[in-house]
């Protein structure tokens, strides 16, 4: 599926869109070059499962958030791994155990981001497209039809 998001308000509904359909042991993979809106869309989801105005600070530096929210989520920043393997000491393994996550720059998980993650996951390729952005969205196990059901 593929969307046109003119712009933040429209990136920041797709987020709100993606979040009450998250169960527990899933994650959205939010790939695309800097500037094209993951963490815009990361914070309207996570909003939409706390508070509207809840504080969702990048976690470029702390690598991961964790917020209380049904599912709780993790927001995780991956851009300074330099081994996959460094995901599973910042607690991606546990946030999928006890909640769902949404993880900025998955592709520092290596070629098989499945590999780390569960069975069911979202993945959302932002890129540019005229003054704003397109969204790619796929679905990985149950997500292939959530994918499908995602009111934006």
């Amino acid at each position: 599926m593929t969307l046109t998001l003119p712009d933040a308000e429209a990136t920041g509904r797709l987020g709100a869109a993606i979040a009450p359909l998250l169960a527990p042991g899933e994650a959205v993979l939010l790939y695309g070059p800097l500037g094209m809106g993951k963490s815009t869309l990361a914070r309207a989801l996570i909003r939409a499962l706390t508070t509207p105005d809840e504080d969702v600070p990048s976690p470029t530096f702390t690598l991961v958030q964790f917020y209380d929210s049904e599912p709780p989520i993790a927001h995780f920043d991956l851009y300074r791994l330099t081994r996959p393997e460094e995901a599973a000491e910042i607690g991606l393994d546990e946030a999928l155990d006890e909640g769902c996550a949404i993880i900025e720059w998955p592709e520092r998980l290596g070629d098989d981001p499945g590999a780390w993650l569960g069975p069911d996951r979202l993945v959302v390729t932002l890129s540019e497209r005229g003054e704003g952005r397109q969204a790619t969205l796929s679905g990985v196990g149950a997500w292939e039809t959530k994918a499908k059901d995602l009111d934006v």
